[in-house]
């Protein structure tokens, strides 16, 4: 999959790519890498997925908590979306990966950036896509810090 990845955003353009071999090497090159981007797939051992885009977000050694984050994965059922949303995705891309689905997804980051939520439990691009200005239940953001 990392080699298909890499193929894939050679053809969209992008020259600097780097490999990681887990997340545990991942997490290090983006100290010194510094990635403009994350693309990373959830099965990955020993620290999976979101795993690791939670110590990204929130670790006080983390090196960017704010780096966009694109996950690969296999598994598209509600749940596994959710968990990885709640990780601090900030885009999903469900297998198997197309050159178009990528590119989508590197779009959406680059042109419609979310704001950067913190909450008691969660750093993260906003997990509401839509805002609903007809919405009249609670307000359940009261007292949480909008980062932008």
């Amino acid at each position: 999959m990392r080699t298909v990845l890499s193929r894939v955003l050679q053809m969209l353009g992008i020259k600097q790519i780097e490999i990681a071999r887990d997340g545990l090497e991942a997490f290090d090159m983006v100290g010194t890498f510094h990635p403009d981007i994350i693309i990373l797939d959830w099965e990955m051992v020993p620290m999976n997925g979101p795993d690791f885009v939670r110590r990204l977000r929130l670790d006080e050694e983390s090196p960017n908590p704010y780096l966009p984050v694109i996950m690969v994965t296999g598994y598209t059922e509600r749940r596994k979306v959710e968990e990885a949303r709640d990780a601090g995705i900030t885009e999903f891309l469900a297998k198997p990966v197309s050159t178009q689905g990528l590119y989508s997804r590197l779009i959406a980051i680059i042109e419609n950036p979310r704001p950067f939520i913190r909450t008691r439990d969660f750093f993260g691009p906003d997990r509401r896509r839509v805002q609903n200005s007809k919405y009249d239940g609670p307000e359940r953001r009261v007292g949480e810090e909008v980062v932008l």
